[in-house]
């Protein structure tokens, strides 16, 4: 038992786990996050719900925060496993989004669009090509325009003032335990 608690001990910690003084991970360690992960790709961006709510908002103004709706509730869909729940949740998709009818409608290609038919037999992959359409749609016309929008980079400032402001605290700490030993 103690030659395996030793040998826990003496093993190297991954880079993830190395930390500086007050026990956070290693600055030259730590991922990207906030703003700076969203600029990296839209899939970061939509992995993030603060990042999925200011570019609803951008969205919006835009005129087309349908599209992140759909692709939303299509990634919601796709989870599902109960039956029922798919059939209740691909009408809704379907009279939300596709319809000719829909109050959200999205722009896909004409023959892409979904007969009200298949509705009945839901599977989890059933939107995903309206879907990849809808996320291409936003990754090479939106996302670009997202990235230079006021929201973005007022939320980005928001975000390095906080940094830095937090960063500006720590040094502060490490100085005065230096002082004060």
């Amino acid at each position: 038992m103690f030659t395996r608690a030793v040998s826990r001990l003496s093993r190297k910690r991954p880079p993830s786990e190395i930390n500086d003084s007050d026990g956070n991970p290693s600055s030259s360690q730590q991922t990207l996050k906030g703003t700076s992960k969203w600029t990296t790709s839209l899939e970061n961006l939509l992995e993030d719900p603060e990042g999925v709510k200011q570019f609803r908002e951008f969205l919006k103004k835009e005129f087309s925060e349908e599209n992140v709706l759909f692709w939303l509730a299509c990634e919601e869909f796709k989870k599902m496993q109960d039956k029922k729940q798919m059939q209740e949740k691909a009408k809704e998709i379907y009279t939300t989004f596709l319809s000719s009818k829909a109050s959200c409608q999205v722009n896909v290609e004409g023959q892409s669009r979904l007969n009200e038919t298949i509705l009945g037999e839901p599977h989890p992959l059933m939107f995903q090509k309206l879907q990849d359409q809808i996320f291409n749609l936003m990754k090479y016309d939106s996302y670009s325009r997202f990235l230079k929008s006021d929201i973005f980079l007022k939320h980005k400032r928001a975000e390095e003032q906080e940094e830095n402001s937090s960063e500006a605290q720590t040094v502060a700490k490490r100085a005065s335990r230096i002082y004060n030993t």
